[in-house]
């Protein structure tokens, strides 16, 4: 599903990434831990084409069989709307529109059939419990709705693969674990692959590996 070779990113004269390799298959959550400054999000950015990886000698990233390096920007704008799903620590929805609005809105900007994607949305939002909530603004729900509904905005699309930064720690206990053990559902009734930077230590155990990073490299995967 995922295969980067000798990833490298440079910020300036800031060597952030040293030579990352990883393997990440169907089906797996894989968690990504270390201290700040670790290279954690620079490394869940690049994976997610946010950012681009600095090109050295043999570095390469492989993504559903696509090395998303050889793309332009245009077309790694379409692969990464119709194959990838993003989860932020702070949900990022927009506050003018509903949560229905907010969770169809990738399938728009994929030229999606409206209709379908407004029913394909409903059944998400209803699958999340939030079926009472459909119509609600961003700031008319709590901490824990508004990630639900940008769990369905990530789902939208049916990615192949989805990146989440963070994405329980603006949230309470207890709505965290409701929320990782939701990654675990969805993993196993949708088969989406889950590459997850955290703070949690209880999600990153949870995650089928763990990878450790330290000063810019994984130095343990198990």
């Amino acid at each position: 599903m995922i295969k980067a070779t000798n990833l490298h990113k440079y910020y300036d004269t800031l060597h952030v990434l040293k030579g990352v390799n990883l393997h990440i298959k169907k089906g797996e959550i894989v968690s990504i831990v270390g201290a700040s400054g670790a290279g954690k999000t620079t490394l869940l950015q690049i994976l997610g084409t946010l950012d681009k990886l600095s090109k050295t000698e043999n570095s390469s990233l492989e993504i559903n069989n696509v090395d998303v390096t050889d793309l332009n920007d245009k077309s790694l704008s379409n692969f990464r709307n119709k194959h990838l799903g993003f989860i932020f620590q702070f949900h990022q929805l927009l506050p003018e529109f509903t949560a229905l609005e907010n969770v169809y809105l990738p399938g728009l900007i994929a030229k999606r059939n409206k209709k379908e994607l407004e029913e394909e949305a409903t059944k998400l939002l209803e699958y999340l419990g939030l079926s009472n909530r459909i119509h609600h603004k961003p700031g008319e729900l709590s901490g824990g709705e508004q990630q639900r509904v940008a769990v369905a905005r990530a789902l939208i699309n049916k990615p192949a693969v989805i990146f989440a930064d963070e994405p329980s720690g603006n949230l309470d206990k207890a709505t965290a674990e409701n929320l990782h053990q939701l990654f675990f559902k969805l993993r196993d009734e949708f088969g989406q692959t889950f590459v997850i930077v955290t703070h949690n230590e209880d999600l990153a155990n949870m995650a089928d590996r763990k990878l450790v990073m330290v000063d810019g490299k994984i130095v343990s995967d198990n």
